[in-house]
């Protein structure tokens, strides 16, 4: 250990504090993190650093919920947990264990009682508080929230996901919350996942962009600004693709297929400054996320070089002997995911991780030099999210949360995330005069519209939801002058009353049929079908039966299967989870004040088991394998038509290691302005690995009005030519390529 002199020992721990001296007018004095790391940890006793590697959720300090009112948190436990335990992070909001978003006002009460727990630690440690926030400030009452992730990522629109970060961490930041859990970078390709809505869709490249979007937004240059929170990217890697679709099961994923299609956004996210990263819950190849050195060391900072530290998922650790078996105890599960990478453990409900680490240190079991890697980057992390920083005022309410700006932001995020699948006839947009038949369990329900961790965990208490927030139904009615009639009653599971159905359709000019799913996340989200209920579908076949023209409107955080019914219903549109400004904006694309241009981030499959990714092989090209879905990745209508012209490359022969510009002109031949996204794809025609029938590389959003045109332009890279090689290695090889922008398709070749 450091040997600092009582004077020097002094000087260090004010500086830490940041109480030593006033660098603020001189920049080059101010130390830089790591030398104020080195010091700090040099002090700490064994028993402190084990303490920062301890995650808690906040029950553990809670009063009983019959006495929080409006201050949760029994100031007695907090200190004993921070000051006695040494604990170094504490997650979640009141209520376990479907938790319940609090008002801003008892967040910055609960924050400053946090802060002031640490500063009574004898190095005056502070604690990170972590939070799912994964759609906005989810447990913050009156808290801006944003379309789920698979809806943002149907907006194709880099920017508005970079303005939903900057939102989300300044209405964190104004309760007092430092860090959030977020954002899921795994891919979703297994729709029967339960947390594919979390998730930016099935391609790479798309959830690379969005989610380093996000990211950037969320912390900017300096997540410690008042305004800016750090992030956590989740679950490292592989946990979004169980094999049977059940939340936490194993995935088998061969390690070509996990560099290709997993890794990437990982890698981008850390590029983009993400601090931190959460391990997967689940097992890849039979390996528990949690157990496995080789992702978690090898590959994880030693090829994608990530420096921040790592927190386990709920109860993981414990899980390795109580679930996996692959520990024979308790304590040797502790052993084994320390070694393995795992820098903090989310226990959650005691301190046994703590007194299990401690005893394993003691006897050598696990060194040292370990515990004292995990704690540094720990402690990197709580100075470069300025948490030292005590003295530091919260960041002011009025101005920086639930603002009209944030307001218009997420409804404009609400509209570009909602697609317009079929449009027969021109059906779409409706007259406002128009006699409508609204019915379906969707039709008049927030919590529908928002899905899980939305004020809750599983974000389906619906009397908890703002009242200021219309349901489609009311907003519907808000700007109908015809007729709206609603058939309540409509559930996902029971049977309806059909008669009433059928006799009241004749009398209107169309029906809005709302189907979808409840509310969920996580395990209690399995479902062993994406069919939906049999209610549900008889409904639709009695509707479908009257002969009125019927608007089939799909929400929920899964692609359900509805072939019978698309192919029969006039118009289609897939909502998914829009969040709070949801029904305003399906309303305000019903009737026509906005024209749709939300595109498919998932191929939407035609029947439950036909589920195949956009960019599928070789082999499943042949007509009996043949890429069939109901809507394709990239599908979405508009209310006005665009075309896409003189696709063009910059160099036939291209030289390996240049770049690629490639041109296309788009026009708006239609009648109404609109906005329209390019897609480039790229195929590689001959590799020693098979490659995909067509990958997206590249994707830019323009807006046009009737008649206007643009030539919109790409830069294509040498990494957007490179594939993981027969020795597992990333490379380009000479030969032939294929560009696809619309219907064009160009071709050049890579030399060596």
């Amino acid at each position: 250990m450091l040997n600092l002199n009582a004077p020097t020992l002094l000087f260090a721990i004010t500086a830490l504090s940041g109480t030593a001296m006033n660098t603020a007018a001189n920049p080059d004095l101010t130390p830089s993190v790591a030398e104020r790391v080195k010091p700090l940890l040099a002090q700490m006793t064994l028993a402190e650093k084990v303490g920062q590697m301890t995650q808690i959720d906040l029950s553990v300090v809670a009063k009983p919920e019959s006495e929080q009112a409006d201050f949760p948190i029994d100031l007695a436990k907090l200190n004993d947990a921070v000051v006695n335990r040494h604990v170094g992070s504490i997650l979640n909001a009141p209520y376990t264990p479907n938790n319940k978003a609090q008002p801003i006002a008892t967040w910055r009460q609960m924050m400053q009682a946090v802060t002031a727990a640490g500063l009574k630690t004898r190095l005056k440690i502070p604690v990170l508080y972590g939070i799912d926030a994964i759609h906005g400030a989810t447990y913050t009452q009156g808290a801006t929230l944003f379309p789920q992730a698979l809806n943002m990522a149907a907006t194709f629109n880099p920017e508005l996901n970079r303005q939903e970060g900057e939102v989300t961490a300044r209405e964190l930041r104004a309760g007092g919350l430092p860090w959030n859990f977020s954002p899921v970078m795994d891919i979703g390709r297994q729709p029967l996942w339960p947390r594919l809505w979390e998730t930016y869709g099935e391609d790479v490249h798309l959830a690379a962009v969005l989610g380093s979007a996000f990211i950037k937004g969320h912390q900017g240059d300096d997540f410690s600004a008042p305004d800016k929170a750090a992030t956590c990217l989740k679950h490292f890697i592989g946990y979004s693709y169980p094999l049977n679709g059940q939340d936490r099961t194993p995935a088998w994923i061969g390690e070509r297929a996990l560099r290709e299609y997993f890794l990437p956004g990982f890698a981008a996210g850390i590029k983009a400054g993400a601090p931190c990263v959460m391990v997967n819950s689940g097992e890849v190849d039979g390996i528990p996320g949690h157990a496995n050195g080789y992702f978690l060391n090898t590959v994880l900072r030693g090829e994608l070089g990530f420096t921040g530290f790592t927190v386990s998922d709920w109860e993981d650790i414990k899980r390795l002997h109580t679930r996996d078996k692959v520990a024979a105890s308790p304590r040797e599960a502790v052993k084994i995911a320390v070694m393995a990478g795992v820098d903090m453990s989310m226990v959650p409900f005691d301190f046994s991780f703590a007194e299990l680490l401690l005893d394993l240190a003691q006897t050598g079991e696990v060194p040292l030099w370990r515990i004292d890697e995990a704690v540094g980057r720990i402690l990197t992390v709580k100075f470069k999210a300025g948490l030292f920083d005590s003295q530091r005022p919260l960041l002011p309410v009025a101005g920086n949360f639930a603002t009209t700006e944030a307001k218009a932001t997420n409804r404009q995020a609400a509209h570009e995330s909602i697609i317009l699948a079929k449009n027969q006839n021109g059906l779409l947009p409706l007259a406002k005069t128009a006699k409508i038949l609204v019915t379906g369990p969707t039709a008049d329900s927030l919590s529908v519209l928002n899905g899980g961790w939305t004020i809750t965990w599983q974000g389906d208490t619906e009397h908890l939801y703002p009242k200021d927030k219309p349901t489609v139904l009311a907003a519907l009615r808000q700007k109908s002058s015809g007729l709206i009639t609603f058939l309540p009653g409509s559930t996902f599971t029971a049977e309806h009353d059909l008669a009433a159905a059928t006799a009241a359709a004749p009398h209107h000019d169309a029906v809005l049929l709302c189907l979808g799913e409840k509310p969920y996340t996580e395990t209690p989200g399995n479902i062993d079908t994406l069919d939906l209920e049999p209610a549900q579908l008889k409904l639709a076949e009695a509707l479908l039966g009257t002969g009125k023209p019927v608007i089939l409107l799909m929400l929920g955080g899964r692609p359900r299967t509805i072939t019978p019914i698309a192919e029969r219903a006039a118009a289609v549109v897939l909502g998914f989870l829009p969040g709070m400004e949801g029904g305003a904006a399906i309303a305000d694309i019903l009737y026509g004040d906005y024209n749709p241009d939300g595109k498919l981030p998932l191929s939407y499959p035609r029947h439950s088991n036909a589920v195949t990714p956009y960019d599928y092989k070789p082999s499943e090209a042949f007509e009996q394998n043949r890429y069939r879905p109901l809507y394709p990745f990239g599908h979405g209508l508009s209310y006005t038509t665009f075309t896409s012209h003189g696709l063009t490359v910059d160099q036939p022969r291209l030289r390996q290691g240049a770049n690629q510009t490639v041109t296309v002109h788009v026009s708006n031949t239609g009648t109404r302005a609109g906005q329209e996204t390019v897609l480039l794809y790229l195929n590689d025609v001959a590799a020693s690995v098979t490659r995909p029938n067509r990958q997206l590389k590249a994707f830019q959003k323009i807006s046009l009005v009737p008649g206007q045109s643009k030539t919109v332009s790409f830069t294509l890279t040498p990494a957007d030519f490179s594939f993981i090689g027969l020795d597992l290695k990333r490379r380009v090889e000479p030969g032939e390529f294929k560009v696809m922008v619309g219907n064009e398709t160009v071709g050049f070749s890579v030399t060596e």
